[in-house]
């Protein structure tokens, strides 16, 4: 026999989307029509919270594949407001921290990338030249 809350409902659903759409977990609560205290309890069921963990990272990752899309019309502004002698020098100033920044950083993730790839090669090889457990030939 399973036991109460063993299923994960429609209305365990319905609340995950309103606690991603919602303000406040109070506001998510009455937007499904459950209590407030009911919320609570059910974001300490791990099933219940792994799931909700599950729906947020899926928000942001589709937010960030947005974002990563726009990236070509944000950089073509970010160059428009660096080089137009029109635009305040303030403005212009924090548009090439903006590039140099971005600059920086994609140098750093690709001396990270070596250096991941490095190890895993490392690792890798390691693993090769180990003997097989139980190869030690004294059977």
């Amino acid at each position: 026999m399973t036991g109460h809350g063993a299923k994960f409902g429609r209305k365990q659903e319905e609340a995950i989307a309103a606690l991603l759409t919602s303000r406040n977990i109070e506001e998510a609560a009455r937007a499904c029509g459950i209590g407030y205290k009911t919320l609570l309890r059910w974001l300490e069921i791990p099933e219940f919270h792994h799931r909700y963990l599950e729906a947020r990272r899926k928000v942001v990752h589709q937010a960030t594949a947005r974002l990563q899309h726009a990236t070509g019309a944000a950089s073509v502004t970010l160059l428009k407001l660096m080089t137009d002698p029109n635009v305040p020098a303030a403005v212009r100033l924090r548009a090439v921290e903006c590039v140099f920044a971005q600059a920086f950083k994609g140098i750093e993730l690709e001396d990270i990338e070596a250096r991941l790839e490095a190890l895993e090669r490392g690792a890798g090889d390691a693993r090769q030249s180990e003997p097989a457990a139980g190869a030690s030939g004294d059977e």
